[in-house]
């Protein structure tokens, strides 16, 4: 690129992130780039959902290609039908869902791991899991979610005190064998706006006090029988809520952990959000979302920090995409998808970018996660809207991983790739003239993982440094002629 000014820039949270679930025991892990290229910026954070179930005698088959399912719904097996936790004690990283998550990072975004566990499990387990996720820098950890339910197999095994407990214990050796993880705590919360306390909560008080972050599990509507029935009119395996009465018990919730930390406010989530379309319909299905948002944006108290859409693909009608059912590798979009867009893009629920002073390359980038990176604004000059955009990578930059954004749409450049073409930027938001843009670059780490060489807090910074910036190609012309005008 020619000599240009650049200047420093910070990424920072949304007023209410977003994260997006992306696999489960409904659907199959989407690719980070088909996810990007559809939705056009990254998430705060990407929800994988495993089990870790390592005494089980069939472990680690997935339980539903190990077992005959009971009979009693989706949840009929001796352990989760989660995809299984391949790491933990004599385990290793090189499967999933390290794979995953290394992509995760490796595109900007923070790994959100579900994984419901073994309440018996020894220490040394638990341990084991800690230490996994340590070069994985900010890891939002949501341990045997929906923990004041029945149905999933850690409560079979244990008392809701066991299950409790054993959160406590968790957090307790997690906290100080991986600083960079912060742990989520999912109950059910209030099940009626009329009760006084939470379901459960007298039993959960000490794991409300550990835990980092507070959550519940919340849909607008549900089909839980799925796929052992349909959901038709007269049956009993599915409810549709009102979603204002959605966001107020949810509130209630919210309020309520904040009574029992003492007046601390912790950061509250909803790690599992949508309206089944099994139940509403498509189009209902996105109205209730939007609908949602709009109560979130709204409110003065602004007591909400982010939620998990779940999910991008789905086997059922809970994604934004059904999974084809003649090839997993195919989404069939919903009209959710155009209404999550939006959500995407909406300023309350886009990351906070501060352009800072003027610098000079060299530039040292920090990558402390996607809620705090600091990277590099280049500022550009269009004369008018574009035929050609497009960036070149040589030298060293061919060999970087960088996260890039202009005109709103978001670009990843993976090591060795030479050029990425940003003309989609300007496919859905031409220029009606000339116009300045800032092109914006982030490096988070080429292999997902941060490097122990780097200092002291490499738990929890990765860093990267940028010599030199690529060379743009802006054409406001076709090469040659229209032969026939």
């Amino acid at each position: 690129m020619k000599e240009t000014k650049i200047y420093n820039l910070h990424m920072g949270p949304a007023k209410c992130a977003l994260d997006l679930g992306d696999g489960s025991e409904r659907g199959e892990y989407v690719n980070q780039d088909y996810i990007l290229n559809k939705l056009g910026r990254p998430h705060r954070a990407i929800n994988l959902m495993y089990c870790y179930y390592p005494n089980d005698k069939k472990w680690p088959k997935r339980v539903s290609a190990a077992y005959k399912n009971d009979g009693t719904g989706a949840w009929g097996y001796p352990y989760d039908d989660y995809f299984t936790y391949k790491g933990g004690l004599n385990g290793n990283l090189k499967g999933e869902p390290f794979n995953y998550m290394r992509e995760i990072r490796s595109h900007g975004q923070d790994v959100l791991l579900t994984l419901t566990m073994d309440p018996f499990l020894s220490d040394e387990h638990i341990i084991a899991i800690a230490r996994d996720l340590r070069t994985f820098g900010r890891v939002l950890l949501r341990i045997n979610h929906e923990a004041t339910g029945n149905w999933f197999a850690f409560n079979k095994m244990a008392s809701y005190e066991e299950v409790a407990n054993f959160f406590v214990r968790c957090c307790d050796i997690i906290h100080r064998e991986a600083k960079n993880v912060k742990i989520i705590l999912c109950l059910d919360g209030y099940k009626k706006m009329s009760e006084k306390k939470m379901d459960k909560e007298d039993i959960f008080k000490e794991a409300i006090k550990a835990a980092d972050i507070e959550s519940v599990d919340r849909y607008l509507a549900l089909h839980w029988g799925w796929p052992y029935d349909v959901a038709k009119k007269g049956g009993n395996t599915f409810a549709r809520y009102s979603v204002k009465d959605i966001y107020e018990i949810t509130k209630k919730s919210y309020k309520r952990y904040v009574e029992i930390n003492g007046g601390e406010k912790r950061p509250m989530v909803l790690s599992e959000l949508n309206a089944d379309a099994d139940v509403t319909g498509a189009y209902d299905q996105a109205q209730m979302m939007e609908d949602f948002a709009k109560y979130v944006k709204e409110d003065p108290d602004k007591w909400l920090s982010g939620f998990t859409f779940y999910q991008m693909r789905d086997r059922g009608r809970l994604g934004l995409e059904i999974e084809d059912p003649n090839n997993s590798e195919v989404g069939i979009e919903q009209p959710v998808m155009k209404t999550y867009k939006k959500l995407l893009f909406d300023k309350y629920f886009y990351p906070r970018l501060k352009q800072g002073k003027e610098t000079k390359l060299p530039v040292k980038l920090r990558w402390g996660g996607s809620e705090d990176a600091e990277g590099l604004a280049i500022p550009i000059h269009f004369k008018q809207d574009p035929v050609f955009c497009e960036a070149y990578f040589e030298g060293s930059l061919e060999k970087a991983n960088l996260m890039m954004e202009l005109n709103g749409r978001w670009f990843y450049k993976a090591p060795g790739v030479k050029c990425i073409d940003f003309m989609s930027a300007f496919y859905e938001k031409r220029l009606k003239g000339e116009k300045d843009l800032t092109l914006k670059i982030f490096a988070p780490p080429a292999n997902g993982e941060n490097d122990k060489k780097q200092g002291d807090d490499w738990q929890i910074n990765y860093y990267y440094t940028l010599k030199a910036l690529p060379e743009l190609r802006i054409e406001y012309k076709p090469i040659v002629k229209d032969l026939d005008r």
